[in-house]
Order: structure tokens, then sequence, then C-alpha cells
């Protein structure tokens, strides 16, 4: 069941965010968070009206997915840039493919013009899943990150959620 994070999910929003820096190249990041950065995020993400949705298993968050502003500047204010983690033990069920429609939805709801996706070069997966929903590639960005002592690729994706001709 997909449905709006809670404070009650954050422990184990933080968990997968965790496992992934740990053992993957989704998060170009070494450092570990605990729940209260999570909760604290659920907060100020939802506070300024962008979307947190988990993935509800017996009762507990395996997946969750967000997005938020794609950069800082007034120009950018209609595209948005979002996440989907699933929790390694449940990964390959389509749970990734369906949090990403239910946010495109979330998007086209609120308004926004542009979806972009930022993805590890290497993770083929990811870069077909977004592909099979309408993404198109739009580019890659040689060595701009690194992680596990290697150099990482960064290809952009991006959906266009309208047919507006103007802003």
């Amino acid at each position: 069941m997909i449905r709006d994070a809670t404070q009650d999910d954050a422990a184990a929003i933080a968990e997968i965010y965790n496992d992934a820096v740990r053992h993957t190249t989704a998060i170009w990041n070494d450092i570990e968070i605990d729940a209260q950065n999570r909760s604290d995020w659920i907060a100020d993400r939802q506070g300024a009206g962008y979307p947190v949705l988990v993935w509800e298993e017996a009762g507990r968050a395996v997946g969750y997915a967000s997005f938020g502003p794609f950069r800082p500047h007034d120009g950018y204010h209609l595209s948005v840039e979002h996440s989907v983690y699933v929790h390694r033990d449940h990964r390959g069920g389509g749970k990734g493919a369906q949090m990403m429609a239910a946010l495109i939805d979330r998007a086209r709801e609120g308004g926004f013009h542009v979806m972009v996706g930022a993805i590890d070069a290497s993770n083929e997966g990811s870069v077909r899943l977004h592909e099979r929903l309408g993404f198109q590639h739009i580019g890659t960005m040689p060595q701009v990150g690194k992680k596990f002592g290697r150099w990482l690729d960064l290809a952009l994706l991006q959906l266009v959620l309208d047919d507006r001709a103007q802003p």
C-alpha cells in the first residue's frame, strides 16, 4: 500500500537510506543519518508542500519516495527532482515503479511541468525503469561524483508532465 509518510515512518526511512549509503551508489553520500534527521526531513518536505510517500507492508515502511525543488532559483519552480528507495529485501517486485507512478501523479496534480531524475549512470535498472515511465535521457555528466573509491557518472533523465506552451 502506498500512503503519505508520517513521523512514525522516520526510523524505517532512515534504515532504508542508511542501507543505500552503505551498499549502493543510489545515494552519493557517505554519512549515515538517524531517525530524527528523517523526521525533520519529512516535516520540512511536507511543510513545503512536497509529498513523502511510503510503501507499507505489515505495518512498516519498506520503501519511500519524494520530490522536491530541482534547483533553488525562482526560474526552476515548476521543475522537481525525485528520489525513490526500496528496502533491499523488497526490491524487484515493482514497488519502485508504482511509487514513481504515484509521484508523477502528485507532480501533475501539483501543477509541476518537469520531473528530473539524477541517477548513477551505471545503474541500468533504474535508467530502464525511468525510460519505461516515459523519462527521456537528456545527458550524462562524467565523473561528477565519487563513492567506493571510484568516479561516478551522473545520468540526467526528465519527464515533461504536461503540454503547456507557456509557464
